[in-house]
């Protein structure tokens, strides 16, 4: 039985709320009285929670970020009767992931200027390939402990996402395929200015405490 269009509108509609939590912005006021858009680089992502107020915020809001991806992903398909391995099935999925991941780029609950959905990103693709997810997260922290480089690191483990689908876990699917480069590219499109900074030398480098510091 084909998946009623009103249960999935409702489901991704849950994905988008659910990635619209501003949770750095919410628990930096919440716990510090401070608005992380208005310091470091004025995003409000994980990346400046700890930049801004340091891994005791960081960490929670990290985690929280990842989980907004992960939740709808794995359990709305489930909840609205899907079954698992049909094309309803992926498509629901990959529906859900982009929902999550634009309602953190621009969250309802926060204006609409929200973070540029990496962790989001992250815990979707958690949901929907856990194995590339892994190795998403392995070429993230070799990159940066090499460069200390945040958004370097973002975009390396973006593109480690289409290739592993292709190349390590021989992903047949057109659907699976089509939205790991789908986004990938968002994430390249949402850094555009990071690279700008990377190619001039330009950008701030992190230390594993979360305090950030000029380009060397």
């Amino acid at each position: 039985m084909d998946l009623p269009w009103v249960y999935g509108l409702a489901a991704v509609l849950l994905a988008y709320l659910s990635g619209s939590i501003p949770t750095s912005v919410w628990w930096g006021r919440a716990f510090y009285g401070v608005d992380v858009r208005e310091h470091g680089s004025r995003n409000a992502g994980a990346t400046n929670t700890f930049r801004v107020l340091g891994r005791k915020a960081g960490i929670p809001v990290l985690l929280i970020d990842v989980a907004k991806g992960f939740l709808p992903v794995f359990l709305l398909p489930k909840m609205v009767g899907v079954a698992d391995g049909t094309p309803g099935f992926d498509w629901l999925r990959v529906a859900l992931v982009v929902a999550a991941v634009v309602g953190h780029l621009y969250p309802v609950f926060a204006g609409f200027k929200g973070g540029k959905g990496v962790a989001t990103s992250l815990g979707g693709v958690l949901a929907f390939h856990p194995g590339a997810a892994g190795v998403c997260v392995a070429v993230f922290l070799v990159v940066f402990l090499l460069s200390r480089y945040v958004s370097l690191s973002s975009l390396f483990s973006a593109l480690s996402f289409p290739l592993s689908m292709a190349f390590l876990f021989h992903e047949d699917s057109t659907v699976k395929i089509g939205f790991a480069i789908a986004l990938c590219l968002l994430v390249f499109y949402t850094h555009r200015e990071n690279i700008g900074r990377l190619l001039k030398g330009q950008e701030n480098r992190m230390n594993l405490a979360g305090r950030s510091g000029p380009s060397q």
